[in-house]
């Protein structure tokens, strides 16, 4: 599970985001390759699917462990699947193609 905030989006006449425009929450599905592929014990390439408030979507993530505590990863985001066909405005907020990058913690 995860989900996004859409920060510093202005509320003015052309875009009127509120909380709802800006909030999503998505179901996440990985297939984690990394032992199929085997390229490194410590990479790892997962795509999967995501079914959110706003979307239905894809995504190719890979994620390198430096430690058993800490990595990296970076992650490509696409909608497969919107809601509305035509959105508008603040609808597109969060069907847009993203990459994502940041940092992997083990607790």
């Amino acid at each position: 599970m995860s989900s996004t905030y859409a920060l510093n989006v202005k509320n003015n006449d052309i875009l009127d985001a509120g909380f709802g425009d800006r909030f999503d929450i998505k179901l996440r599905f990985n297939a984690n390759l990394g032992n199929v592929i085997n390229i490194d014990d410590n990479f790892d390439v997962y795509p999967g699917l995501s079914l959110s408030t706003k979307n239905f979507g894809g995504h190719l993530g890979f994620r390198y462990l430096f430690t058993d505590g800490f990595g990296v990863y970076s992650e490509l985001n696409t909608p497969l699947a919107k809601y509305k066909e035509n959105p508008v405005g603040a609808e597109n907020i969060h069907n847009q193609f993203t990459v994502s990058l940041g940092a992997v913690f083990n607790l």
